[in-house]
């Protein structure tokens, strides 16, 4: 696999972008996606299979207002039900979507919604995927935070109230390894009750080193679960590799982690099938994995650096509100992430719906959280991964939600 991660240069070499060229037009020349590299955990697992089955059979043109009627007034959501609520059929029946789906939401969840941040350590990257403001051909400040720094930051975090964290890096093996990972999250145990990954997909026995270092919880964006697009905007690195990803939650699980969370990057393909395929696979990994814990999320795409041609597509608030109230009906127990690249009115709106989970206080660039918590402009940063909507404090939005008559939650789980 080529290392191919490009650092702070102000123009790329004339070999770079011969080699970019070349990938964005000559698909011969990109590796095979649905082809398992030496080295990657191949397991034997059937979801994969069951959830492509779904899409592929899915038209959701074919649902009717009967159907729609049907699935809100069944006591249990089935899979047809849920191709029902997703469908066009459905728009017209939004409010009594989101009256049923609060009606659960309040059921399992009551009136909390819990707060996290998320914390980018590091933002070099060795993948060609043309949407990310990551990708190794972005001419972007790259900066990968020591253990010093990542502590300072970790305890800039703490003192302002948060119990969770999320952990991000940029997806280079080579810059941010997995003992570099396990380093930071031994860091964060000492501040935070609750700590939670966003890294490249590694291996089982990877996820079992990463868990003993006190790694809670797994999330893993399969981004779009249509292999033809998939291969289309992911050109280089080892993201490329479609099924590797797909078995990340699954890998996390076999080693030893308590919860797992799933995403596609709604806009980059066919939105609904995308949303049936994420909620499918926590569907049927649920089954099989009865004692974890699942979460989804719902992000769109956001404009990133460099590319200022890339804006959320076909999927308004409305739409996504839509998926997030079938969410809430089809999988009652399951969370449900809503992120800062939504708005701070439409995260309030939906947290009294369906969301249990909102992050604040929220920098996706690298080492920037002294500078976003004091006000003081620091030099030694990272560029971030894309814009963000809400960037409210964590105090902001504790009386925010408070006033919309919900509980906000630091922590939800007790290690005794």
């Amino acid at each position: 696999m080529e290392n191919n991660f490009l650092v702070d240069s102000d123009l790329l070499s004339e070999t770079a972008l011969k080699r970019k060229h070349q990938l964005e037009n000559d698909p011969s020349s990109r590796i095979d996606h649905m082809k398992y590299l030496p080295g990657m955990d191949v397991i034997e697992s059937d979801v994969c299979s069951k959830v492509m089955a779904q899409i592929q059979s899915y038209d959701y043109s074919k649902y009717t207002a009967k159907d729609v009627r049907r699935a809100l007034t069944s006591e249990r959501c089935t899979i047809e039900d849920f191709k029902a609520l997703l469908s066009p059929a459905a728009e017209p029946f939004l409010e009594q979507m989101a009256e049923r789906a609060q009606k659960e939401t309040g059921k399992h969840f009551g009136n909390t919604v819990y707060l996290f941040t998320p914390l980018y350590i590091a933002n070099y990257c060795e993948n060609y995927c043309v949407y990310c403001g990551f990708n190794c051909y972005n001419k972007i400040k790259r900066l990968r935070l020591d253990t010093e720094q990542i502590e300072h930051e970790m305890k800039v975090i703490a003192e302002s109230g948060m119990e969770e964290i999320l952990i991000l890096t940029g997806e280079s093996p080579a810059k941010s390894d997995v003992k570099y990972i396990g380093e930071a999250c031994k860091i964060a145990r000492k501040y935070f009750k609750m700590v939670g990954i966003e890294i490249y997909p590694v291996n089982v026995e990877d996820y079992k080193y990463l868990h003993e270092c006190g790694v809670d919880y797994v999330t893993v964006f399969q981004e779009t679960y249509d292999t033809d697009k998939y291969e289309k905007l992911h050109l280089m690195g080892n993201k490329r590799v479609w099924p590797y990803r797909f078995d990340s939650q699954e890998r996390a699980l076999m080693g030893g982690m308590r919860g797992v969370g799933f995403s596609a990057l709604l806009g980059l393909s066919d939105f609904r099938k995308d949303a049936l395929a994420s909620a499918l696979h926590v569907y049927y990994l649920q089954r099989k994995y009865p004692h974890a814990e699942m979460s989804l999320s719902c992000p769109r795409l956001r404009p990133i650096i460099n590319n200022e041609t890339i804006n959320p597509l076909d999927v308004g608030e409305r739409q996504l509100c839509q998926v997030l109230c079938a969410y809430r009906i089809f999988l009652p127990f399951c969370g449900i992430t809503v992120s800062s690249r939504e708005t701070a009115e439409f995260r309030n709106g939906i947290a009294k719906i369906a969301a249990t989970k909102i992050s604040a206080g929220v920098s996706t660039g690298i080492g920037d959280h002294e500078e976003k918590y004091s006000g003081e402009q620091e030099s030694d940063t990272g560029d971030e991964q894309f814009e963000i909507s809400d960037g409210r404090s964590l105090g902001t939005m504790y009386i925010d939600m408070s006033n919309e008559g919900l509980q906000p939650v630091f922590n939800d789980y007790l290690y005794v």
